[in-house]
């Protein structure tokens, strides 16, 4: 252990790389530190020499992080949580905190929680913040890297990804699958069948992050493939495709129940098995370490199980 060198990285150091990976920009970085850009420029510049790393690159108009940079995020995520834990021992007291949380959610997601989550937040913690992203934006490296503190999702309980093994998924929601359809739609008045399903056009969700769900896995192997004609970010768009075309669109039914752009579409039930459903929360498994995340977690579990 080189101590010498270990003495000439501080949490001042660490503090402005965790802030910096978050936010890919020295000028947002100052503002969140409610330091000078050039006194974050001068860290970084001590921080390269002690690793001998460049850590940020400009690529065009964007800094980009360098693999170092990349992997060194979680364990310093992890070091930063644990010295603030040294330093809050106090009881926590959501009346006077005055931090931030980003959390991520599919829009789906958003319009079943979000507005609730945030009314019953700011009624204990009104001095808080929340980044609220797009999960499109920022995905399960956000969570690992320390960018994110949650993520909230539908998906099927067979997705979680393989490839981050250090991120917790708790299931907030239980939930069934329906599908959609417009009401001029040849199938409106029918019982939907297995051969129908497959008959027709099918409108897909993209989400790079998670692997097949098992529904599009048993289709494949009992029957056949169903035919995606159209890929899109998320409900809202799938729903708006389905009221103007007879392409059939395969979705959560809680949302289905609530959403503003579901609202005059046929709701069948599925003809074939297609596993266990529901809504989860990810989070990195060190994170609860932080009395604030504690909190906020179970602000979300309350507000899940109040709906």
């Amino acid at each position: 252990m080189d101590l010498i060198k270990l003495s000439r990285i501080s949490m001042k150091h660490l503090i402005t790389l965790h802030v910096m990976l978050d936010t890919l920009s020295v000028t947002a970085s100052a503002e969140r530190l409610c330091l000078s850009p050039s006194s974050v420029s001068k860290t970084l510049s001590q921080l390269r020499e002690n690793l001998n790393d460049e850590l940020f690159y400009r690529h065009g108009n964007k800094l980009v992080a360098t693999p170092l940079a990349r992997r060194l995020g979680p364990t310093v995520h992890q070091m930063i949580n644990d010295m603030n834990q040294i330093m809050t021992q106090e009881a926590f007291e959501p009346s006077r905190y005055e931090g931030r949380f980003s959390l991520a959610m599919r829009e789906s997601t958003f319009e079943l929680l979000a507005a609730k989550l945030s009314a019953q937040v700011f009624a204990q913690a009104p001095n808080i913040r929340l980044d609220i992203w797009s999960k499109d934006s920022v995905g399960f490296d956000g969570v690992s890297k320390g960018q994110l503190d949650f993520i909230m999702l539908p998906h099927d309980r067979s997705q979680p990804p393989s490839s981050h093994t250090n991120l917790i998924w708790e299931t907030l929601i239980h939930d069934e699958m329906v599908c959609l359809m417009n009401p001029s739609h040849p199938l409106a008045d029918k019982n939907l069948t297995i051969e129908d399903y497959l008959r027709y056009g099918h409108i897909g969700i993209m989400d790079s992050d998670l692997n097949v769900p098992f529904f599009e896995l048993q289709l494949a192997q009992q029957h056949q493939k169903r035919k995606t004609m159209i890929t899109v970010p998320d409900f809202g768009g799938a729903a708006l495709m389905c009221h103007h075309s007879d392409l059939l669109f395969t979705c959560s039914k809680r949302w289905a129940q609530i959403a503003f752009q579901a609202k005059g579409l046929i709701t069948k039930s599925l003809p074939f098995n297609y596993g266990d459903v529901a809504y989860s929360l990810v989070w990195h498994q060190p994170s609860m370490n932080d009395p604030a995340h504690r909190w906020l977690y179970e602000q979300i579990k309350q507000c899940c199980k109040d709906g």
